[in-house]
């Protein structure tokens, strides 16, 4: 995916980032949203994850690790396309963008970081979880958007009232999504993807099942299919 939006014109430089979000997106359709705690862990996750399907991932800076885990993917498979999560203000932005972030993603929605956004080449996927956020957004040109806590904040009952007043714009839920519910996210017109962890739980990680998680991913998009 190219992050390259070369146009000087906003709206041309806005329509080519929404583009690049659709295009990860229809190609993920589950984001792994990943939170690495041990070094170590970072290529034998991403590397059973994409063995499973899943090669768009969403890196968070949660842990120390987030940024070494962005490098390293990024260098070590360039194939992946490897993002950066829980993105709150304008220097963790840059700071992702230096670790060669293809894509950014927060939870939240703040008037710097949208603008801080504007400028850089790097689509942002802003967090919302209310109309308010969405028009914040919407306002400086964004039409796409990671619903967060997607189950808390109303879930697919949420998406479907949101799609009157607001269409055209579109959502990756993340936050409480799981098999028993993930195709009801997916069958919605305004959903383009969604963000989960289901398919690497923590305890598998830390025993190494790479094999587990592998298989727990493909399940997952035969779903789908």
């Amino acid at each position: 995916m190219t992050t390259h939006a070369n146009s000087t014109d906003p709206q041309a430089r806005m329509a080519e980032k929404i583009a690049q979000i659709d295009a990860l997106c229809a190609r993920a359709r589950i984001m792994p949203v990943i939170t690495i705690n041990r070094e170590e862990d970072i290529l034998p996750l991403a590397d059973a994850l994409a063995a499973g399907g899943l090669t768009v991932l969403e890196i968070t800076l949660r842990s120390a690790h987030g940024l070494t885990a962005i490098r390293q993917l990024r260098e070590a498979r360039p194939e992946l396309c490897v993002g950066a999560g829980t993105v709150l203000d304008r220097q963790m932005l840059q700071a992702a963008i230096d670790a060669g972030a293809q894509f950014i993603v927060s939870p939240g929605s703040t008037p710097e970081l949208l603008q801080a956004s504007l400028e850089s080449a790097v689509p942002l996927l802003p967090g919302v979880s209310s109309a308010s956020e969405i028009m914040l957004g919407y306002a400086l040109g964004y039409r796409r958007f990671k619903l967060f806590p997607a189950e808390v904040c109303g879930g697919v009952a949420a998406l479907k009232a949101l799609g009157g007043p607001f269409a055209g714009v579109k959502f990756c839920p993340t936050g409480g999504i799981s098999p028993d519910n993930l195709l009801r996210y997916m069958a919605l017109p305004n959903v383009m993807c969604v963000g989960g962890t289901w398919m690497f739980d923590s305890e598998w990680v830390k025993q190494g099942d790479w094999a587990r998680i592998q298989q727990c991913s493909s399940d997952a998009l035969r779903l789908l299919d």
